[in-house]
């Protein structure tokens, strides 16, 4: 393999990371919209209760990509223990 493969390759893997860690949030932005924050917050209309919302589809979102990458990582060194 040489320098500009290797170079493709970490570009693809980069690529493949971002679209994944932005659909987690995504997701995680959706399913957040369905908890009731009026239980909670004060103001849930408000732009702090909405900076809330996102940060927290952020947190999420970053932890569920993280787990699929670690999941792929996993899944990948499996094939080293039948070889």
């Amino acid at each position: 393999m040489n320098l500009d493969q290797l170079a493709a390759e970490a570009g693809m893997q980069g690529l493949m990371k971002i679209i994944i860690e932005l659909f987690s949030i995504t997701v995680a932005w959706f399913v957040i919209q369905e908890v009731r924050f009026d239980l909670f917050l004060r103001k849930p209309g408000s732009p702090k209760a909405r900076i809330l919302q996102i940060m927290l589809a952020v947190i999420i979102g970053h932890l569920f990509a993280s787990f699929l990458f670690l999941y792929g990582q996993w899944s990948n060194a499996l094939r080293w223990l039948v070889e």
